[in-house]
């Protein structure tokens, strides 16, 4: 009995199989990127700087709905969009300290005061309040306070774009930092321009920001102690307090290269 010949399929028919199982395959891709992007932040390997007054991140992913209404508000463009590498976090707002820290440019917390949802808690009102991390010393040996060095000229170079609010020279609006130079025998940046430590002292000289009392912080966020001396110049090294809240001012502004801090994440970084 002869066999039966197997039809040739048409090519229509061919291209449309091809077309169906390219779906597939681009699909699973998908679905796979996806729970690899899952799996970090369930687990808690991705650590990232979230807003003033973010919630806990299980709690904040539950709650932020991407908005970007905190991105547009804030003045000094902090507050970035989370791109298609963090899985399930794609869209929430997040913060690169190195590139540009939060100063609390805005006393009110205009991001906390534009969200929606609450995902940046509406119940705190003043920077000090804020639980964004704690500032961590990760590279001693790089800080220029702790070699004796100073700051002469930007702190960053004048390619850094970015911004800081000096309220020797505007009260209000921040320009780059490339435009602002320094004159320093031994390096405090760390301290000189922590947002903390800025209001302690004007409220220390009678002129709290805004005339609010309620915008002084209890507790300092970071000094200087000095360790010994080199070459006749004294030497100090940068120690993190209590007061601070993890802005990453700290982090951005100090002219090593990398940094001598990071923004520690483990132990803060969320409102229960």
């Amino acid at each position: 009995m002869d066999k039966k010949e197997t039809p040739t399929p048409k090519p229509a028919m061919t291209m449309k199989r091809r077309k169906f199982l390219r779906t597939l395959v681009m699909t699973g891709g998908l679905v796979g990127a996806s729970l690899v992007g899952l799996v970090p932040v369930a687990k808690g390997w991705v650590k990232r700087l979230r807003p003033p007054g973010a919630l806990l991140e299980k709690d904040f992913l539950a709650s932020c709905i991407k908005c970007g209404q905190c991105v547009q508000v804030c003045p000094v463009e902090a507050i970035s969009l989370a791109d298609l590498i963090d899985g399930v976090g794609v869209g929430t707002p997040i913060i690169d300290p190195r590139q540009q820290a939060c100063d609390f440019s805005c006393d009110g917390l205009q991001c906390v005061l534009a969200c929606p949802t609450g995902a940046l808690t509406h119940h705190i009102n003043y920077p000090h309040e804020a639980e964004m991390a704690v500032a961590k010393v990760v590279r001693p040996k790089l800080c220029l306070a702790s070699q004796g060095k100073g700051v002469h000229g930007t702190a960053r170079g004048d390619n850094f774009h970015g911004l800081l609010r000096y309220d020797e020279v505007d009260r209000w609006n921040p320009i780059p930092v490339s435009d602002h130079q320094y004159d320093l025998e031994v390096c405090d940046l760390c301290v000189r321009q922590c947002p903390i430590e800025i209001r302690i002292a004007q409220c220390a000289a009678g002129n709290p920001p805004a005339g609010d009392e309620n915008q002084c912080p209890p507790e300092p966020a970071i000094r200087l102690v000095e360790t010994g001396e080199v070459d006749g110049r004294k030497t100090f090294a940068p120690e993190v307090l209590s007061g601070c809240v993890g802005c990453g001012v700290c982090e951005m502004i100090c002219p090593a290269e990398p940094s001598v801090f990071e923004m520690g994440l483990d132990n803060r970084g969320g409102h229960a």
